[in-house]
């Protein structure tokens, strides 16, 4: 981002929302709510959820100032972070429409965005300009306001992906206040961000749960989750993520998906190729391909 003078306004202006709304309190929420009261640009934030033990719970511990209805905290809401899954975005979307303020901005952190982007279009008609959808990538295993952390999203990739009916106001506002809770802010289109995150985020999701489905469906299933180890445990850690958020995101995105796994099917099926002939320069070209990415992306990602 730019250091011009508007992009200055813009930060003090993400600086003092006098009120900001986050539907959907959990891990992604509930971190956005904390990381935005540390940083100062939020001065009183109203949760928004179905489960009303989880507002009561996010109020106990500081997350929020209050809870409500969908349609009473947008009346008030400078901003609007729609934390849920896109099977829920419809819904919510409707209930924002008629309470939506001229200068409100709205966003989300769904996994997909084309999807997100059609609803979007679909039900807030001239209003879609205040809408810029975007994607933390960030998370845990863990779920629930217990689970949110006010440095979630620090020295973490956040990305956008604005409509042409963006202004660039609300696009700059919307990346300042992920900047502002510790983010990297990258725009992009939406068919490139599903596309990418369809490899690098929704596929490792869904081989570890297949994997983690195989083992625990076997007859020996307790013998081998007994002696498995830390390979074991680093495979599986992501198959314990929320049910109701990987399969909203697997058909939200299964077109590229599908496309993902036809290619990871095809070198699977050259490996076991090799195996069957006992070919082990085949096999050994493909585990060595492999390694050495892994290793260039620890070296220059984490330093390991």
């Amino acid at each position: 981002m730019s250091n011009s003078n508007n992009d200055k306004e813009t930060l003090c202006y993400a600086k003092s929302f006098s009120t900001i709304t986050v539907v959907g309190v959990g891990l992604i929420g509930g971190s956005f709510a904390l990381a935005a009261r540390k940083s100062g640009f939020a001065k009183h934030i109203i949760g928004v959820g179905r489960n009303k033990s989880s507002l009561i719970r996010a109020c106990d511990l500081g997350i929020i100032d209050d809870f409500m209805t969908i349609d009473e905290a947008t009346k008030q809401s400078d901003f609007i972070l729609l934390s849920t899954p896109v099977g829920f975005l419809s819904d919510l979307l409707k209930s924002i429409k008629p309470f939506l303020g001229d200068n409100t901005v709205i966003t989300d952190v769904g996994s997909t965005k084309l999807e997100v982007i059609n609803i979007a279009i679909s039900i807030l008609g001239k209003q879609i300009s205040q809408f810029v959808p975007g994607h933390p990538i960030a998370g845990l295993e863990k779920s629930g306001p217990e689970a949110a952390i006010d440095n979630l999203f620090v020295g973490q990739n956040v990305i956008l992906t604005p409509m042409y009916n963006n202004t660039k106001k609300d696009i700059e506002l919307i990346s300042r206040a992920w900047e502002l809770c510790g983010s990297n802010v990258i725009l992009m289109s939406a068919k490139a961000h599903d596309h990418l995150l369809a490899s690098i985020s929704h596929i490792p999701h869904f081989l570890s749960s297949m994997y983690m489905a195989q083992v625990a469906s076997s007859e020996d299933s307790d013998l081998r989750l007994r002696i498995a180890g830390s390979g074991f445990r680093d495979f599986t850690r992501i198959s314990a993520s929320s049910v109701e958020m990987w399969l909203d995101i697997f058909f939200s995105n299964k077109i590229f998906i599908k496309e993902e796994l036809s290619a990871i099917s095809k070198i699977i099926n050259q490996a076991e190729e090799a195996i069957d002939c006992n070919d082990r320069d085949s096999l050994r070209i493909i585990l060595e391909r492999a390694a050495q990415a892994r290793r260039s992306w620890n070296k220059d990602n984490f330093n390991e």
